[in-house]
């Protein structure tokens, strides 16, 4: 919708966020790089899209009727989307999330009207470094808490509403704006956004290639050992092997990031293109930056940036 509009309710004001050329960062470099600013939605993240797509799809196919409560384990991205719209539409939503993530994301949460669970991180993890075994404690509690309440799950790891939120949205949006582009490359939670956008590029043209973008050190989705599973990359690099949304079909390759990689690019955002930002917007722009420098130079790359920076500051993203 054109943002002129008046929209009936916020939900309608998830989603066509605007597309950025990197051009100050790139004026050396030889080749493009396209930013979509998904932190423009009302939540500060593109996790607003797949809530709602979420939502929507249980209640269509009377998975979830007025009056039931929605629970969901969270880095805070995914449950202040559904927040969004469990207020919207009246539901309650209980958010789970380790204690190892960003104090904002729990207070956000809480002042849309959702219920925040805090789960303690594993005994050798630091705060702000969740791991796949903090993750496994969040996934058990969720479980709980849905039998407890018989609750629906909207479980962003198994719903295909997930990768089909940016399927029919991001993706289309992004090659609208671009006017086309030759690759992609996304930072793996869950994988839908990954999973959504790469089914779409490779239908319009499946020479655009996509890539994963892994902590360096847990990429256990492209096989290698996991050496630093406390990375401080939030909201994802889980060391998942396994994601039940993303075809290995569609990946033609993985690319790692180191944490400092991640936390100057998303520093370098902000100071050189004016664009605040999260670890993940960093390390998608340090993994473009090597394709850029790489196989794919005098190319057209396009990223996300997953979240705003203002849900980081209590972290030391932004210490100096």
């Amino acid at each position: 919708m054109p943002h002129e509009t008046l929209y009936p309710s916020v939900l309608d004001a998830i989603g066509n966020t605007p597309m950025v050329e990197l051009s100050r960062i790139t004026g050396d470099l030889d080749g493009h790089i396209f930013a979509k600013l998904e932190f423009i939605n009302p939540g500060y993240s593109k996790k607003d899209r797949i809530a709602r797509q979420m939502i929507e799809e249980a209640e269509a196919e009377g998975a979830l009727r007025p009056g039931d409560t929605v629970v969901e384990l969270t880095s805070g991205n995914t449950g202040t989307g559904l927040a969004i719209v469990c207020a919207v539409k009246g539901y309650h939503f209980v958010a789970v999330m380790s204690r190892g993530n960003s104090s904002e994301r729990a207070r956000m949460m809480a002042a849309l009207g959702a219920e925040v669970v805090l789960v303690d991180q594993c005994p050798d993890s630091t705060p702000g470094e969740v791991s796949g075994a903090d993750l496994a404690r969040v996934e058990a509690k969720a479980q709980e808490i849905v039998r407890q309440r018989r609750a629906f799950r909207a479980d962003q790891f198994q719903l295909p509403g997930n990768s089909r939120a940016h399927y029919r949205h991001t993706a289309p949006e992004i090659m609208r704006q671009a006017g086309g582009i030759d690759a992609f490359c996304d930072f793996i939670g869950s994988g839908g956004s990954f999973a959504g956008c790469a089914r779409y590029f490779k239908e319009c043209d499946p020479a655009i290639q996509c890539y994963i973008v892994e902590p360096a050190g847990a990429a256990a989705f492209a096989a290698e050992a996991v050496t630093r599973p406390n990375h401080r990359i939030q909201g994802g690099g889980y060391a998942m092997a396994d994601l039940a949304l993303v075809d290995r079909a569609r990946v033609d390759g993985c690319l790692g990031v180191s944490d400092a990689d991640a936390i100057k690019m998303a520093r370098r955002l902000a100071r050189e293109e004016g664009l605040f930002a999260g670890y993940s917007s960093g390390a998608n722009l340090a993994a473009a930056l090597q394709l850029l420098q790489g196989a794919h130079q005098g190319e057209r790359i396009a990223i996300l940036l997953p979240d705003s920076g203002l849900k980081y500051l209590s972290t030391d993203l932004w210490s100096r």
